[in-house]
């Protein structure tokens, strides 16, 4: 028999048959969902970045979304986990503001005009 939970904290009230932890399913599946999958819209990143990464520092993984679709994901860098490995530069090796730019690449055609089809294209 379906029961009436209040859940304060949450701010709703949910009909549902008793479940073996006695957390009603529709309560579970929703907190539950949002503690795993915390997405987050790239203009939210942009604009909020600093804020982000403090919670990705602090263990959370953020999803990044492109119009409601997960793109990639940050998570928490862990001591010895990956291939990244700093190392000193070799002796003799120039400081980085000496080391010369590549020429530019010769372009034919409007750069605007490319950026502006690759903006929209996908609108």
């Amino acid at each position: 028999m379906p029961r009436s939970v209040p859940y304060a904290d949450r701010g709703v009230t949910i009909n549902s048959p008793p479940t073996p932890t006695g957390v009603p399913v529709a309560i579970m599946t929703r907190f539950d969902y949002d503690m795993t999958m915390n997405g987050v819209r790239i203009a939210d990143l942009k604009s909020r970045l600093s804020e982000h990464l403090r919670k990705v520092r602090g263990g959370s993984s953020l999803t990044i979304l492109h119009r409601d679709m997960p793109i990639a994901r940050i998570v928490p860098w862990k001591t010895g986990n990956g291939s990244l490995k700093v190392r000193a530069p070799l002796p003799g090796a120039p400081k980085l503001q000496r080391v010369p730019l590549p020429p530019p690449i010769p372009l034919r055609g409007d750069i605007v005009k490319l950026l502006m089809e690759e903006r929209q294209g996908d609108r």
